[in-house]
């Protein structure tokens, strides 16, 4: 039995309503979107097969990673992709009292001012493990950003998936307007490596735009 669902059931969508799981329309378009990053070779792999199929996508960053690659996450912004917060230290919001999570949240936009993208201004964020308090997301939406869940999770982060049930998970599961989660992360490297070509390619082959979240 895995212990993920490929596609979120829409209970749960319809519980946490004020969250962002996908975009209903009738227009093949769908959003590819990437947590963890930017990690050295693996956001390198995705900018370059993105750029294969002149596809966009939204990068959801940990703060310590931009401060350790800001030239990787620069690339990342040249290449006309979105980007959204995803804590300075990938903290788990159910582990995490309220204050302490909303100011590492916070902290990435100090991280950013420090690495120079004074211009940058974040309005993205999604939960790292997809775990958040209800007190915690509205303080953080107060600050102005949008939680931007999904509707398709590829598992790449799960070591026990193999990299042909990813490809399953996402072409068996994506419906025009989804939400599609893969992970530029050391973790996910054999998984994202082997999937992201074949998504890309199968979707484009059916016509699909691939759009970034703003």
């Amino acid at each position: 039995m895995k212990a993920y669902f490929p596609r979120t059931p829409r209970f749960i969508m319809r519980i946490f309503s004020e969250y962002t799981w996908h975009f209903p329309s009738t227009k093949k378009e769908i959003f590819l979107t990437f947590d963890d990053g930017p990690t050295p070779e693996i956001t390198e792999f995705v900018l370059s097969e993105l750029k294969k199929y002149n596809a966009k996508a939204t990068f959801f960053c940990i703060g310590k990673n931009v401060q350790n690659h800001p030239e990787i996450f620069r690339k990342i912004l040249s290449d006309d992709h979105s980007v959204g917060n995803h804590t300075q230290n990938h903290f788990n919001g159910w582990k995490t009292q309220k204050k302490e999570y909303v100011e590492n949240v916070l902290e990435v936009e100090t991280t950013l001012q420090l690495c120079n993208f004074t211009t940058l201004k974040l309005n993205l964020f999604r939960p790292p493990y997809g775990k958040i308090k209800k007190k915690q997301a509205k303080e953080i939406q107060k600050k102005g950003y949008k939680i931007i869940m999904w509707d398709v999770l590829s598992a790449d982060f799960d070591t026990k998936t193999s990299k042909e049930e990813c490809v399953k998970n996402v072409l068996e599961n994506t419906k025009n307007g989804s939400i599609i989660v893969f992970h530029d992360s050391v973790k996910a490297a054999e998984r994202i490596k082997y999937a992201l070509p074949k998504v890309l390619k199968e979707f484009s082959k059916k016509a699909y735009k691939f759009s970034k979240i703003e």
